[in-house]
């Protein structure tokens, strides 16, 4: 047993750390029980909570210096700068208690740490810095690590719409509900370079390191203020969705409810979600939330089962001006000028003096590019400036609720990452409830940038009281995996969002939801690590029947299991050789190219059906035989390079080319800090979602945390977290949960007191200072 005396405690506290890292945190007070999570997300993730705090809160030149100062800067543009009270407020009324209580953890954490009684995370050593304390607001101010959309998106599309036409872009975002051609009419990004938006996306951006960004100089300092000093092109929308499930207890071998949970997030070292169990007089809950806030997003309160995933509503816009050209911080609006905002702020660099840069924001939110010649500025607005925005903090309301309508109800304040909430409890009673703050705009429908003159105003928001719901639908089960769920009526009112992930996860899912009334948890699993290429018996279908290798995917059952060779021959085909080429037949222009790339893959198909004929025209398909070469030629090539690379098929597997892999950010300054490679199913359509790019077919994007509760029976529970629970490197948590992860595996989910004595490998009691 490992003790601590902390001043801030009012009474002891004990973690109980089980054999798969999971900390079972009992305290005998709510401000004593998150000061002891504070504490415990410093003992298990110090480095990535301090950098995730010096990258939110623009503080990274101070520890790392010059290069990293225009990251500072944008980030800074997209902090929290209103009032507390209101941003309290939404997250609940004992939401400043528990964020200070955190953070004030978290400080007596890094106490210990520099006073050589806790060990000090490795990576601080490597880079010579020390972990910062922190302050309460700090918890909530932060907002560029939140998903929200779709601004990236507007710009891209104003960059094909340049160079081709809206259907054309339907193969980089698909739009549903579909619009018609006055939409574009509003487009007021003609002209706007492809990085108009890099200051954004370096503020969004992960923290990179290397040998030549820490050694820039301050004269060199503005060099490094994109993500990539080569990119010029804003990426498609991200592949960063989730599955999500409740099957009602009519639909299970129980009688019970049964809540599936997986989040899919970027993979990284270490992971970004963190399992953890809190447990005090009134509260006691058990699931996964982020290492740097308090509480939990997903998992039950031994009461009620409760998780989420991305709704894919559109809390962005791109805003563009004119400007005076006697005076570039005056910008046009209605029928005359308006001054920006400027705020100057002082940055610390490493090495060097402190550095005062200004920030600029429009009334509409920060300016992020503008250009002197063509007197032009741009500006994001997003729901990042309103209260009650901080990403998933609303989680300290709905974690708590014993009831479908007061989930509901404490949903109310949730304000980002537009979310499809999932509900079910001991009592039988479940739902889903989209939330999010939704602009409400009035002449357009925010899929292309538009003039800042006055013309495109919010007109406040809709929230989840004005969102869709399912209140105990007839149907025995709810569920989410980021598809198109707005029901005909919302499609038709103010524009909620266009952009969804029509990857046919949600329809399988159903699908499988509706099949069966013995509904267990080992069902939920194996829907969960589900490997099955929805797209792939509709491409196979295509295959003209002479085809070297045809054969070998016909007779395949579709499933992208890492010991598949059929599934390695597909997914080479699709990814390296037939999305390809069918980009470069339908824009044979590499700058239009670039903007499409991968190609969206039910997109791909329906091209290849003939369900788009102008694209099938574009592409020259409409001509005799003309698909058929191109579906012949491109399985060759995949067959050849198959062969080549692992030789005969029968020594083909998929899993040897497609690898679980989590990257750590200092590893281009010293390598052993990512871990992999792990053989891995799945593929990009998949419900076990495993994405990958044709570059290097490794897996960055899925899902690490998966939960199936059983509702009731507590301990009947699974989870797994990879790479693990822990971001010490000498810690045996690194990296022990990703070899069952990457094999569909599971661990028990300990609840009740008995079982997580039974389980426990390591104590740690905190006791209050002795004055």
């Amino acid at each position: 047993m490992t003790e601590y005396e902390l001043p801030g405690l009012s009474a002891p506290v004990t973690m109980k750390i089980d054999r798969w890292g999971l900390p079972h945190i009992k305290a005998e007070n709510l401000p004593d029980l998150f000061f002891a999570q504070g504490f415990n997300a410093a003992r298990d993730r110090l480095w990535q909570i301090d950098l995730w705090r010096k990258r939110g809160l623009g503080l990274l030149a101070a520890d790392f210096g010059p290069g990293y100062l225009m990251q500072d800067r944008a980030a800074r543009l997209f902090l929290y700068r209103g009032d507390m009270e209101p941003e309290w407020a939404a997250y609940g009324d004992d939401a400043e208690m528990i964020c200070t209580a955190f953070a004030n953890g978290i400080n007596a954490a890094v106490d210990q740490v520099l006073a050589g009684n806790m060990p000090m995370p490795e990576e601080f050593s490597v880079l010579g810095t020390t972990p910062a304390h922190w302050h309460p607001e700090d918890v909530v101010r932060i907002r560029t690590h939140c998903l929200t959309r779709n601004a990236g998106s507007e710009l891209a599309r104003a960059q094909v719409l340049a160079l081709a036409d809206p259907e054309t872009d339907l193969l980089r975002a698909p739009l549903n509900p579909p619009v018609d051609a006055s939409e574009w009419a509003v487009n007021a990004g003609a002209g706007l370079p492809a990085h108009a938006l890099s200051v954004f996306e370096l503020a969004t951006a992960p923290v990179t390191f290397s040998p030549e960004r820490l050694s820039v100089t301050l004269e060199d300092a503005a060099c490094w203020s994109r993500v990539d000093k080569a990119k010029t092109v804003v990426q498609a929308p991200s592949m960063e969705g989730s599955n999500n499930w409740v099957v009602s207890g009519q639909r299970t071998a129980s009688g019970r409810p049964i809540m599936a949970s997986d989040p899919h997030r970027a993979h990284a070292a270490p992971s970004l979600r963190y399992m953890v169990h809190l447990t005090a007089p009134g509260l006691n809950v058990i699931g996964a939330g982020e290492p740097s806030s308090p509480g939990i997003m997903a998992g039950h309160n031994g009461h009620a089962a409760f998780s989420l995933t991305i709704f894919c509503a559109d809390q962005e816009d791109v805003m563009v001006y004119d400007t005076d050209p006697a005076d570039a911080l005056r910008y046009r609006y209605k029928d005359g000028w308006e001054e920006m905002e400027t705020v100057s702020e002082r940055f610390a660099v490493r090495g060097h003096p402190d550095q005062d840069l200004d920030l600029h924001f429009t009334r509409h939110g920060p300016v992020v590019w503008q250009d002197a010649d063509s007197n032009r500025a741009l500006a994001l607005r997003t729901v990042f400036t309103n209260p009650g925005t901080a990403p998933y903090m609303t989680s300290l309301k709905t974690m708590r609720a014993t009831s479908f309508a007061a989930f509901r109800q404490d949903a109310g304040t949730w304000g980002a990452p537009s979310v499809n909430l999932v509900y079910g409890d001991v009592t039988g009673d479940f739902g889903w409830q989209a939330a999010g703050y939704v602009p409400r705009r009035d002449g357009w429908r925010g899929l292309v940038p538009v003039a800042g003159d006055g013309r495109f105003e919010w007109q406040g928001y809709l929230t989840s009281r004005d969102l869709p719901y399912l209140d105990n639908p007839a149907q025995g089960y709810v569920h989410s995996a980021n598809e198109m769920n707005l029901p005909p009526e919302a499609q038709t009112g103010p524009a909620i969002g266009h952009e969804w992930f029509e990857d046919q996860r949600a329809a399988r899912i159903a699908d499988a939801l509706a099949a069966r009334d013995d509904h267990d948890l080992d069902s939920s699993t194996a829907l969960q690590t589900d490997t099955f290429s929805p797209f792939a018996p509709r491409l196979i279908a295509l295959l003209p029947e002479d085809v070297p290798g045809a054969d070998l995917l016909r007779l395949w059952d579709c499933r992208s299991d890492a010991e598949s060779a059929p599934a390695l021959l597909y997914e080479l085909w699709l990814s390296s050789h037939l999305r390809p080429a069918l980009l470069a037949l339908i824009a044979p222009d590499p700058d239009l190219r670039r903007f499409l790339a991968p190609g969206n893959i039910p997109v791909v198909t329906e091209i290849l059906e003939g369900l788009h004929p102008a694209l099938s025209h574009r592409a020259q398909l409409d001509k005799q035989g003309a698909r058929d070469a191109l579906m012949r030629d491109t399985l060759a090539a995949a067959l050849q390079e198959a062969t080549d690379r692992f030789g005969a098929p029968e020594n083909w597997h998929w899993g040897d080319l497609h690898h679980g892999w989590f990257d750590h950010a200092l590893t281009p300054v010293k390598a052993g800090f990512d871990l992999g490679p792990w053989a891995k199913g799945g593929g990009n359509t998949s419900i076990m979602l495993a994405h990958h790019e044709a570059s290097d077919y490794r897996v960055k994007i899925g899902a690490s945390v998966r939960m199936v509760i059983d509702v009731g029976d507590w301990d009947k529970s699974v989870w797994i977290n990879a790479p693990g629970q822990s971001g010490m490197q000498a810690s045996q948590h690194v990296q022990d949960l990703a070899p069952l992860w990457a094999k569909g595996d599971y661990v028990p989910l300990a609840y009740s007191e008995n079982v997580i004595n039974e389980v426990t490998v390591r104590t740690v009691v905190l006791r209050p200072a002795q004055n």
